[in-house]
């Protein structure tokens, strides 16, 4: 799977909307670490939950 995604994108995590919207942070082959405005960071395993990239 080739990821779409660079330090700084914002994203959301539509699974859950909760979160808020998140910068990523980092990308190591399929885990992305995203630090999201109601959460804080965590690390997403793409294989499992899907991101989605925003525009703002």
């Amino acid at each position: 799977m080739i990821l779409d995604f660079e330090p700084g994108d914002k994203v959301i995590n539509p699974s859950n909307k909760n979160w808020g919207k998140g910068q990523v942070q980092s990308i190591i082959k399929e885990k992305v670490t995203v630090n999201f405005e109601n959460v804080g960071k965590k690390v997403i395993n793409t294989e499992n939950i899907e991101l989605i990239k925003i525009n703002e």
